[in-house]
């Protein structure tokens, strides 16, 4: 199927899934706009083939013109906060930023005619799921702000879709790790929380430590298992969305990424270990509240779905682009 290249709408482009989707949009020759107020993005994470709109997307007036303006056919939509620990201190906020302004892209993308709509949404969304691989029927049930703001922004989707004509897919990301391995993007966040982050940042001598919650969960080593995607297969499945979403304009798809199969916390510290040469020092901590034993996607049905194929799915790989990435940071942080 040969489709028209229209202009794509990416909000929060400028942070570090947003900027990966950004880069596979424009090698697979998607016009690119980039919407996001670089609260937590960065502006040198915009490849310079899209087209950079510095505003917030719960500013209903920008949104509108940016829609209008470049004749959006379609919007990708990253923008938002995904600390779990600071939505449970700081509920508003999530429900703002993540909920809120949806509900005005959401609007303005139906007033501006736009059909179609991909959605990072995830797996916080289904709270400590009974089950593992975790499927996408498992019921819903967050135990923070977080996933519970990103799954009312899925009702959000669902009713609209029924009401207008705009096709979703919601997209519930596991554990997101990684960089683009030719090194151009990857996660500047400072303070970031994702363990393969922290870890890297240990390795690279920007941490003292690592800090190790549980190590009495029901799983071969103790320590908490999860299911960690690389964030170029991530950006690639928002891709093939998108595609799904334009050759069946009337179909709708709430997908689980990740792949299948689950690493341990002691796993992942001991496959940074290996790829940097550094000994990480590992603090035993008590579990944190709501942390399952293991959370890992059934991901058959984005498989049958789109077609997914993941390139990066090996956990020293994820773990050296990761590494790569940090090594580098500093210098790409101090040219910018």
């Amino acid at each position: 199927m040969v489709i028209d290249r229209f202009p794509i709408l990416v909000t929060g482009g400028a942070g570090y899934i947003g900027s990966h989707a950004v880069l596979a949009l424009l090698d697979a020759d998607w016009p690119v706009i980039v919407l996001d107020n670089l609260v937590t993005g960065f502006r040198w994470a915009v490849d310079p083939r899209a087209t950079f709109v510095e505003g917030d997307v719960g500013d209903a007036e920008t949104v509108a013109r940016t829609l209008a303006t470049f004749s959006i056919g379609a919007i990708m939509h990253f923008a938002g906060s995904v600390v779990v620990p600071e939505s449970v201190a700081d509920p508003l906020k999530y429900y703002g930023n993540n909920t809120s302004n949806s509900r005005t892209l959401l609007a303005a993308a139906v007033a501006g005619g736009v059909r179609h709509f991909i959605f990072s949404s995830t797996a916080a969304t289904y709270g400590v799921p009974e089950v593992s691989p975790v499927r996408e029927d498992t019921p819903t049930v967050p135990i923070n702000p977080y996933g519970m703001s990103k799954l009312m922004t899925e009702m959000m989707l669902r009713d609209t879709a029924a009401a207008h004509p705009i096709n979703y897919c919601a997209l519930r990301y596991f554990n997101v790790a990684g960089a683009d391995p030719d090194g151009r993007t990857g996660q500047a966040t400072e303070g970031a929380t994702h363990l393969i982050k922290v870890a890297t940042e240990a390795a690279t001598g920007k941490r003292g430590h690592v800090s190790v919650f549980g190590t009495d969960y029901d799983t071969p080593d103790g320590t908490g298992v999860r299911d960690y995607i690389h964030v170029s297969d991530l950006a690639a499945a928002h891709l093939l969305a998108l595609e799904a979403l334009i050759a069946e304009p009337t179909r709708i798809h709430t997908l689980n990424c990740g792949y299948g199969r689950g690493f341990s916390v002691l796993e992942v510290l001991s496959a940074v270990e290996a790829a940097s040469g550094a000994v990480i020092e590992r603090r035993l901590e008590p579990r944190r509240a709501g942390d399952p034993d293991a959370l890992v996607a059934a991901n058959d049905a984005i498989v049958e779905a789109f077609g997914w194929q993941p390139r990066y799915a090996r956990l020293d790989t994820i773990v050296t682009h990761a590494l790569a990435w940090e090594r580098g940071l500093e210098r790409r942080r101090a040219g910018q």
